[in-house]
């Protein structure tokens, strides 16, 4: 049995855990804060985690022991319960691995239970001690992006555990989307469920700056779309942040795309879009553009749009299965 944790920020670690799982032949048992998803069989098990969060007003005691984890804020009665959940868990149900994606503290306590780890990998400055740390622990690295695009220095001394599988997205093997020379070329903008600082009135400028387009938008405050598929590979060019599944998606739509990296810990989305733009894969911007700038990053977005097949999408779910069940 694999263990796989999850974590419950945003959508793209639960869609890129589903689509890995589905490749597994081995029973699989999940571990998050979030809810259960609706896409998930009722024979699979979801093991709910409180969150390690303090009370709205509860203080925040030395969250990273002194600079050495993440988030382990003192006296929080709901991280005392996840770990004794996750530790129970392993004691009842025996993993033979836990999967990681991702928490440095997660994968120290099941390493401590005695589990072996398979850590997914993130883009981004992962250099620090506590990174290095839950590195250092695993026995498997998965990096799911591709070498020949991004390959960070402070991955390199884990290079004989590391796994280049290419970028995973929940719609690999989807059927290719309906693009009409009939109608009006398409545009869409897709914010992700992790926050988005895209202007309220985002479509509205794209709209303006940007006429020759049909646009439409998805995710963040336009709404989170369940079957979001017709819309990304019917379109003719997105914008998009540079979320690792938002990315995944688009790549394996092969639909032409404007990046715009969010602030997210780490700078783990303008490492990711300027390793795109340096390969040649997407036209990107540093901060939402002036109206008057879109005509010319649309144009270098679709000159660039048939490089998408540099990212591996092609087999990374079942790629990232193979060294899990190794």
């Amino acid at each position: 049995m694999i263990g796989y944790y999850v974590h419950h920020h945003g959508r793209g670690h639960l869609s890129r855990a589903l689509a890995i799982s589905r490749h597994l032949t081995e029973d699989v048992v999940f571990f998050s804060s979030a809810p259960r998803p609706h896409e998930l069989g009722p024979a699979v098990d979801w093991v709910q985690l409180p969150l390690d969060l303090p009370g709205e007003d509860g203080p925040v005691d030395d969250p990273t022991a002194n600079g050495r984890l993440h988030w382990v804020p003192l006296h929080v009665d709901g991280l005392a319960a996840r770990s004794a959940v996750l530790v129970n868990a392993i004691t009842a149900l025996r993993p033979r691995r836990m999967v990681v994606d991702v928490s440095v503290e997660v994968a120290l306590l099941c390493r401590l239970a005695g589990v072996p780890v398979t850590v997914m990998a993130m883009p981004g400055d992962r250099g620090d001690a506590v990174h290095e740390l839950g590195y250092d622990i695993a026995d498997q690295i998965v990096a799911p992006w591709s070498c020949d695009v991004y390959r960070p220095d402070w991955l390199a001394r884990h290079d004989a555990r590391t796994h280049y599988v290419g970028v995973i997205s929940r719609f690999e093997g989807a059927p290719p989307g309906n693009r009409s020379a009939t109608r009006p070329s398409t545009g869409l903008l897709l914010m992700g469920a992790g926050g988005s600082a895209a202007p309220r009135d985002a479509l509205d400028q794209l709209r303006r700056g940007a006429p020759d387009y049909h646009w439409v938008a998805a995710g963040g405050d336009a709404g989170w779309v369940d079957d979001l598929w017709p819309m990304l590979s019917g379109a003719d060019v997105v914008v998009t942040h540079a979320g690792q599944s938002g990315i995944a998606d688009v790549a394996t739509a092969g639909v032409p795309a404007v990046v715009i990296p969010e602030r997210r810990p780490f700078d783990e989305q303008h490492a990711t879009a300027a390793a795109l733009a340096e390969a040649g894969v997407v036209a990107t911007a540093p901060a939402w553009p002036r109206p008057d700038e879109w005509a010319a990053l649309l144009s270098a977005a679709r000159n660039a749009g048939g490089r998408w097949q540099r990212l591996r999408g092609e087999g990374a779910a079942a790629r990232a299965a193979s060294v899990i069940a190794a």
